[in-house]
């Protein structure tokens, strides 16, 4: 494993593994969703309608990416969030594969493949964060203080 220092503005950690490395730590799902940009199922993760409050964090590397108060119904089939927890936590990067132009979204600190940001989501960023459950890891508040 490595980590780098990214060189933007803000120092962040940056998390660097073989691709044996993340096979090792990742189910065969996640493997394939986080690290070679696939896409599950629509309705195929619990996540989809989970209602819970809590964080929902990176798979792959643990950094924060989404609060549940983002998040939103789209029908689509995969959780979708109307902005991550902040404007670093999530890179965007150009897709034009499947015959159409996206907007992929990935995690800031170990560019796991997360799924797509589009801009037809509610106010207040009329943004549609469609993400793949497998990539996100979610836990609940904790209510009990």
């Amino acid at each position: 494993m490595k980590v780098d220092m990214m060189s933007d503005s803000k120092t962040k950690l940056k998390i660097e593994k073989t691709e044996a490395e993340w096979q090792q730590i990742l189910t065969p799902e996640q493997f394939y969703v986080t690290r070679k940009q696939g896409t599950e199922r629509p309705f195929s993760h619990p996540y989809h309608d989970l209602k819970n409050e809590g964080d929902y964090d990176c798979q792959c590397c643990g950094a924060a990416l989404f609060k549940s108060d983002a998040k939103f119904d789209s029908r689509t089939g995969w959780p979708s969030f109307f902005s991550p927890v902040s404007e670093d936590a999530v890179i965007e990067r150009a897709d034009n594969g499947l015959f159409s132009r996206r907007t992929e979204i990935l995690c800031a600190s170990c560019e796991a493949h997360l799924g797509h940001v589009f801009p037809d989501g509610p106010q207040p960023t009329g943004l549609r964060y469609c993400m793949n459950g497998a990539s996100l890891d979610f836990s609940e508040d904790d209510t009990s203080e």
